[in-house]
């Protein structure tokens, strides 16, 4: 199988001839092309270039060996879209001027996805056509909560306790925001598609400050439309969300894949998600920086963790720290691809 048909096999839950893998934050670490890159230009500049961005993208996946080709754009420039004024920082997204009323929703701009984002596109359509069957291109868009966050706090936040004011204390409030959040992204990942992107990771990389309850009241209704739009577009919709175990079932809601974070024992997560969920992850990202032993004993305990059954996507738990050394990284896709390395039955020969 090539990497492509590999990945895009495990999301369906179908039967592979290895599992395959990749890692969040692939293409922004420390390889010695992007680290050149980041010399003279800064990661809005790499982002918005379609060729740069395709060049970072395309070969992070050549270098590491990934079945997947992660596109290199971060989930907030739909937000800049909309005429936020941001700048990305090594702790993440500051924001010049967060939305906490009425009147800071109404100067959000509606986006042409074509027009506003066409350079994400354009890279997407570069990627496609140099990586070829070798990988999956994966595209990528923010959740609904993690967007609302960073919007409403301004940056990163431990407690996200602005966020959580706004959405307890301001309902009509909150529920405009993530509206309009999810127009933009259903457009966004529909244009992904169209653009060649194979699969979505959907990255709610905070929804699990939430409790099962809130989250079905604050976040599901607009979560769900936004993967409604992914599945309509015939590629595959991968959910992720930090700590999200007390979520496991509602984020398989609409989803193909649930990517697991290094919190939960994967074995348990397959068991509580069923046969007809894949998984991803879900290795501890520090045993990337551990040295190898760490790496190959971690990389033992993930897949024994998921076991035979089709459906498994190797990746690390969050995303790979921005120091490891991408000679761990393609040594543990080598690994994990020897590990699981197995015969297919013709697929005539198959139920």
């Amino acid at each position: 199988m090539t990497g492509a048909e590999r990945l895009l096999a495990a999301c369906r839950v179908r039967p592979v001839d290895a599992t395959p893998a990749w890692f969040m934050r692939q293409s922004g670490g420390s390889l010695p092309a992007y680290l050149a890159l980041r010399e003279r230009h800064s990661v809005l500049d790499i982002a918005r270039s379609p060729e740069l961005c395709a060049e970072v993208t395309a070969g992070a996946a050549d270098a590491l060996g990934t079945d997947g080709a992660v596109l290199f754009a971060d989930v907030m420039l739909p937000v800049e879209a909309m005429g936020v004024q941001l700048d990305l920082t090594p702790t993440g997204p500051i924001l010049e001027r967060p939305i906490r009323s009425h009147d800071d929703l109404a100067r959000l701009r509606r986006v042409d996805v074509e027009a506003d984002l066409g350079f994400v596109l354009e890279a997407i359509r570069r990627v496609r056509s140099a990586i070829g069957v070798r990988a999956a291109v994966i595209g990528i868009a923010g959740g609904p909560f993690t967007l609302a966050a960073y919007l409403i706090e301004g940056g990163p936040s431990r407690d996200h306790l602005a966020a959580k004011r706004v959405a307890f204390g301001a309902p009509e409030l909150w529920a405009g925001l993530l509206d309009r959040l999810t127009e933009v992204s259903v457009d966004y990942v529909r244009a992904q598609v169209a653009a060649g992107a194979q699969v979505i990771q959907l990255f709610d990389s905070w929804a699990g400050a939430l409790g099962p309850t809130d989250y079905d009241r604050l976040v599901a209704p607009w979560t769900a439309r936004i993967l409604a739009a992914i599945r309509d577009a015939g590629v595959p919709a991968i959910h992720f969300a930090a700590a999200g175990s007390a979520l496991l079932e509602r984020l398989a809601a609409g989803a193909d894949v649930v990517s697991v974070d290094s919190g939960q024992s994967l074995a348990v997560a397959r068991g509580r998600l069923g046969p007809s969920v894949a998984v991803q992850g879900n290795l501890d990202p520090a045993r990337l920086v551990a040295g190898w032993p760490a790496v190959a004993a971690g990389v033992d305990e993930v897949l024994a963790g998921a076991g035979p059954r089709p459906g498994h996507i190797f990746n690390a738990g969050h995303a790979a720290p921005r120091e490891t050394d991408p000679a761990i990284l393609r040594d543990t896709v080598g690994l994990v691809h020897e590990r699981t390395a197995r015969t297919l039955e013709p697929a005539e020969a198959r139920p």
